[in-house]
């Protein structure tokens, strides 16, 4: 089969939709969700495709969303662990919904008969290298810092995709399990190769050859690589952040969010780590003097004296 170039988008798919979110390929979509709720459809055709095409994380589309048996499917694959994901699914299904309504033809938002709508499965695919559960779910009313019940909820289920995990699942699902396997090993064959792209050329050659993905990754070859070295620059970069937050002692203070992790993030710095701390964030533009000053205990003619002795590095 011949190699094809890499396709020409605004934004790349990521690996994981470019596999199960293609409309060609819709059995491996169809088989992802028979092996998620041990259902056993057989016509592809059943599943209706509904991504919403300008809803963008990171610069790379990471999404799945259909439509089978009255479901909307809400998949999303990430490299990185994110607890905020239930807040962007909550946004992602408003925008859904808001289609829906608009195009039914059977839907009446106005109609004074309780009208039905697909249920919703939010589902996040995980297969960075940080260590996490096979499941775990996540809750947006985690995010509320407050004793008032919420009136809204989002739950959202992380599965562990990384070879080794959920075994049954990726035995079910054979498309996923040949996904997994080549994102291993991708990763092991960049430690010992040095070179991702040959790793990526590497990591499709050990494909076992009744694998289903196996000629659709080198019939794309081009893109598949363009793809998986963009997503592990990704994860380079969140990992450096993240390193260079842990040296400042701030790294729960930003994976929390400021205004709710900042207090711990301080208190784990020195005092010099935490005043720059501040005065980045000052600078830009995430909080104000006033803010900052109040956190650190200072009055705002005092912060700013500070900020006048401090010159940050680029």
């Amino acid at each position: 089969m011949a190699e094809t170039g890499a396709v020409n988008r605004e934004y790349k798919d990521r690996l994981f939709k470019f596999i199960f979110g293609n409309p060609d390929k819709k059995e491996w979509t169809l088989s992802l969700y028979n092996a998620m709720n041990g259902s056993h459809y057989t016509n592809p055709d059943d599943i209706s495709l509904n991504t919403i095409e300008d809803a963008v994380y990171m610069g790379m589309k990471n999404d799945v969303s259909f439509l089978i048996a009255d479901t909307f499917n809400l998949y999303e694959h990430q490299s990185s662990f994110n607890p905020n994901m239930p807040m962007r699914f909550l946004i992602y299904a408003g925008m859904l919904y808001d289609k829906y309504t608009e195009t039914s033809e059977d839907y009446y938002k106005y109609s004074l008969i309780q009208q039905k709508a697909p249920t919703p499965k939010c589902v996040c695919f995980y297969n960075g290298t940080r260590e996490t559960g096979d499941r775990v779910i996540l809750s947006l009313s985690d995010a509320f810092d407050s004793n008032v019940t919420p009136d809204i909820e989002v739950k959202v289920t992380m599965i562990n995709i990384n070879y080794g995990h959920n075994v049954d699942l990726l035995n079910a699902c054979k498309p996923l399990g040949d996904y997994s396997f080549f994102v291993h090993e991708a990763r092991a064959n960049k430690k010992s190769l040095g070179s991702l792209e040959k790793a990526i050329d590497a990591a499709i050659a050990v494909l076992p050859d009744d694998s289903l993905i196996k000629p659709f990754l080198v019939a794309n070859r081009a893109e598949v690589k363009s793809m998986f070295i963009t997503e592990y620059d990704e994860e380079k970069a969140i990992a450096q952040q993240r390193a260079e937050a842990r040296a400042e002692g701030i790294e729960e203070g930003i994976e929390k969010g400021i205004e709710k992790g900042i207090e711990k993030g301080i208190e784990k710095g020195i005092e010099k780590g935490r005043l720059l701390m501040l005065v980045k964030l000052v600078k830009n533009g995430l909080l104000t003097i006033s803010q900052a000053a109040e956190s650190i205990d200072m009055t705002v003619p005092e912060f700013e004296a500070k900020m006048e002795t401090i010159t940050l590095t680029a």
